[in-house]
């Protein structure tokens, strides 16, 4: 067991080295084509950053396939199903798209086509559900145009929950990149832990997603050197989709051999087969809900689903007061709670142990989520090694001021008593840089009031 997993780890480190590797020049190459649209009124950043970061991601997907196919340990998986191939010609065809669109920025409806037919690309070449496990029924064998069209929704969905949720620097990669670990963990158990070789191609999909992530976010970090686009952004939830389909219709139950013993223990034990009905849904659960509140939203106030606006998850973190780092990071926690939890209760379910540190880490998470003004302080051995703002008041004091007036914001003298400053004798807010520390508890986006004209955003993706 030891060997194939030092064979998924080589293949992850040579999928993120190329991805890592590849995003500087494909940087360059953006600026000059000027892939670098305007800022829009819903945009977080503050100056013109490159997008294009899915040419990378793709050439780093290339790359882990071309490595696991020469691995004596995965090539199994290329002679013995035809999934990696179709995974390819799909992800090609959504990269191209995406590439278009971070260029010429294509219309809305015209995505969603080529979302389709990159999902019937892949279904067409095997990549497709065959089955569900469905509780108190057993195994539904689906028809052709059932899996089809199962198939393509799932696709689709993925995609535009991923997309949707690419709002802040280092967020979709990093979200993304915590779904398919806890991925890998779960169809490496059914692969090596139930001898299952269908859930093969799945781990691998899982493996070389984490790599094209980890290769990515040194660069899209805040502050992001580069987007990845919708280039990147589909491509990478086409890839965790396919992950999912071929896990859930691929994988037949039966092979489990779970279905000895009373009822009550057959029904206790198949909790690992309706996982897979659960585990992508609970992966991209945070995007997911992201994705039917905006539609929602939009479609009550009379506009498109496909209308642009700030109501984002995200971007309501930065309303109430956190800060771009902290955003980022809390949805990090709720996406890694939610999808290794759900791999933990497949693994142990009759533990309560399980549920309880999950509820737990809830209730830590509400805290966090509810406490945007704590800024967390350093020990004073450690105040050289971070951050100005994270430093007691007597050790970046002078730093902290200084960096307000180099971001622009107006000395104390020179403020009103509401801390506007005065211009021609009415008091007018002065917007705060991306940056900035001191503001909402840590490093702020912007003032409050920044985020309160969300009509104004057009209506381009």
């Amino acid at each position: 067991m030891g060997q194939p997993v030092r064979d998924y780890l080589l293949t992850l480190c040579v999928t993120a080295a190329v991805t890592y590797l590849l995003t500087g020049p494909v940087r360059k190459f953006a600026i000059a084509v000027g892939a670098m649209p305007a800022i829009r009124a819903r945009d977080v950043h503050r100056e013109p950053t490159p997008r294009l970061g899915g040419i990378a991601m793709f050439g780093g997907l290339c790359a882990g396939l071309i490595v696991a196919d020469h691995l004596f340990n995965l090539n199994g998986v290329f002679e013995l199903s035809n999934e990696p191939r179709a995974l390819l010609s799909g992800a090609a065809l959504i990269w191209l798209i995406g590439v278009l669109d971070d260029k010429f920025e294509i219309d809305a409806l015209i995505k969603l086509g080529g979302q389709m037919i990159a999902a019937a690309v892949m279904v067409i070449q095997g990549l497709t559900i065959l089955w569900l496990p469905i509780p108190g029924v057993g195994t539904v064998a689906l028809t052709q145009w059932q899996g089809t069209l199962l198939t393509v929704a799932l696709v689709v969905i993925t995609i535009n929950a991923v997309n949707f949720v690419d709002g802040l620097d280092g967020l979709a990669a990093g979200m993304v990149c915590i779904a398919s670990a806890a991925f890998f963990l779960y169809t490496y158990r059914l692969w090596y832990g139930y001898g299952i070789e269908a859930a093969a191609p799945a781990t691998l999909f899982a493996a070389i997603l984490m790599g094209m992530c980890l290769g990515f976010l040194p660069h899209n970090m805040h502050p992001a050197r580069i987007f990845m686009g919708d280039s990147g952004s589909m491509l990478i939830g086409l890839v965790l989709a396919a992950g999912a389909i071929s896990v859930t219709g691929q994988v037949d139950p039966d092979a489990m051999k779970l279905f000895e013993g009373s009822e009550r223990q057959a029904t206790h034990a198949m909790l690992p087969v309706f996982i897979p009905l659960l585990l992508p849904l609970t992966i991209i659960a945070i995007p997911a809900a992201d994705l039917v509140l905006a539609i929602v939203r939009r479609t009550w106030n009379g506009q498109s689903p496909f209308a642009a606006d700030r109501g984002h998850l995200h971007h309501r973190l930065l309303e109430i007061g956190h800060s771009h780092s902290r955003s980022v990071l809390i949805m990090y926690f709720w996406s890694a709670l939610i999808a290794f939890g759900a791999v933990g209760y497949s693994v142990h379910s009759a533990s309560l142990w399980i549920v309880l540190v999950i509820v737990g880490l809830s209730a830590v998470g509400l805290v966090l989520l509810l406490m945007p003004r704590f800024t967390p302080r350093a020990p004073r051995w450690a105040e050289a090694f971070v951050p100005p703002r994270y430093r007691r008041r007597g050790a970046g004091a002078a730093e902290e001021q200084g960096s307000h007036t180099v971001a622009g914001e107006a000395p104390k003298d020179q403020q009103g008593p509401a801390g506007s400053q005065m211009a021609s004798g009415t008091p007018e807010q002065v917007p705060v840089a991306v940056g900035v520390s001191g503001v909402n508890g840590a490093t702020a986006v912007g003032a409050r009031s920044r985020f309160t004209s969300r009509d104004r955003a057009d209506s381009s993706r």
